[in-house]
């Protein structure tokens, strides 16, 4: 009879575990799946903004000002320029505007955000940021997009930036003259 008891408590410590596992592997998906997001829009706008050299410096947001979720994205219209056009459509994508669930929008990072830096020289800074699912270390201070925005509540453990995930990329605008 003890055991078969010592038998079952072993059983059960192995199930608890293998149910510890399954959760971090979610977690690690949803991470996996919001950076890949992130990656396609950092690209997208990447590519919008090459594709309208001339007119790069209209783009620029500053890390003070993203666009993304919690701002209202710019009006498109038929008469918007495509800096208009491309910024609007960016601000809509990180917003999640591609897959909604009733009037939610789902179709990308948790707070999704997007900044267009000017580093001179004809040389852009394009980050997206979103809000990670647990702590990790903190993104470089330089890279100030999203920078203290997804600090959770007191008493969370999202404290000094340690849930704001970031991707970057540099993008350098030839000269054709």
């Amino acid at each position: 009879m003890i055991e078969v008891l010592v038998t079952i408590i072993i059983l059960t410590l192995g199930l608890l575990g293998l149910a510890g596992l399954q959760s971090r592997l979610q977690v690690s998906e949803m991470e996996a799946y919001q950076r890949a997001q992130a990656v396609i829009l950092l690209n997208d706008m990447a590519s919008r903004l090459t594709t309208n050299r001339k007119t790069a410096p209209n783009y620029v947001t500053g890390s003070a000002s993203p666009v993304g979720a919690g701002m209202t994205c710019p009006a498109i219209s038929n008469t918007s320029s495509r800096k208009d056009i491309d910024i609007g459509e960016w601000c809509n994508a990180l917003q999640g505007a591609a897959e909604t669930s009733g009037s939610t929008l789902m179709g990308a990072m948790v707070g999704g955000r997007g900044c267009i830096e000017d580093l001179g020289a004809d040389e852009y800074l394009i980050t997206v940021a979103w809000q990670g699912l647990t702590p990790l270390s903190p993104p470089p201070t330089a890279i100030a997009c999203g920078k203290d925005s997804y600090d959770g509540a007191s008493g969370s453990t999202c404290v000094a930036d340690r849930c704001r995930r970031v991707v970057t990329t540099r993008v350098k605008i030839a000269k054709l003259d």
